[in-house]
């Protein structure tokens, strides 16, 4: 998923019996004024509205992070923080996006985001922005930004042997060509495997004998 993509999400938007997220929307950042400044629009293309099945490890991640979402909860009691959707509308009057406003009260308006603070203060992609840090201090990892993991999701997929086009869907590309030029990469691991992986079919002993080089008298 796209940065603004994950956290975005709502509970509403993660079905855990039947291991779906669906996405259909994104969160960005606006000037700030005394509501916040954090919008959902819509997903940045027709294709990037899709359905996602949830793997084994990432269900028991959510189902245990939900859980401790809601003991946060019953231990902020009232001073939890709440938000709801408020429309924007552009001057023909259709709604264009939704403002994420803090609520003082719960109501039938209020929305459930997922990824907040422990005391559920919504901080949008800022979320990510420190601990992802850290994480990649202690992994050594340089210049890659929360975005780049979707390259690296693909590349893997790929590299194990699952179609393009599945991997396209899931990252909500129309097109197979945009994920084959800016979201596989190629490493010297990679470029290795390819010599080593030639090197096995083409393997015979006729080869074998030849590369021994033997002196014939």
């Amino acid at each position: 998923m796209r940065t603004g993509e994950v956290f975005a999400l709502t509970w509403n938007d993660i079905d855990l019996k039947n291991r779906l997220i669906m996405i259909n929307k994104t969160v960005y950042s606006k000037l700030k004024d005394e509501k916040g400044r954090w919008f959902l629009g819509t997903a940045k293309t027709e294709g990037s509205c899709r359905e996602v099945y949830i793997c084994d490890t990432l269900y028991k991640a959510l189902c245990n992070y939900k859980k401790q979402q809601q003991l946060y909860k019953k231990k902020y009691g009232n001073n939890y923080k709440k938000y709801s959707l408020e429309p924007i509308k552009n001057k023909y009057g259709k709604i264009i996006e939704y403002k994420i406003i803090e609520s003082k009260y719960k109501n039938r308006n209020n929305v459930e985001m997922v990824f907040t603070r422990k005391n559920g203060s919504y901080a949008g992609t800022d979320i990510i922005k420190y601990p992802f840090k850290i994480i990649r201090h202690e992994l050594q990892i340089k210049n890659c930004r929360f975005y780049d993991l979707r390259g690296s999701y693909a590349t893997k997929c790929l590299r194990n042997g699952v179609e393009i086009k599945d991997v396209a869907d899931i990252l909500g590309h129309k097109r197979i060509e945009t994920t084959e030029n800016y979201y596989i990469s190629s490493t010297a691991e990679n470029k290795n495997d390819v010599t080593t992986v030639f090197d096995k079919v083409m393997t015979s002993e006729l080869i074998n004998n030849i590369i021994k080089y033997d002196i014939a008298y």
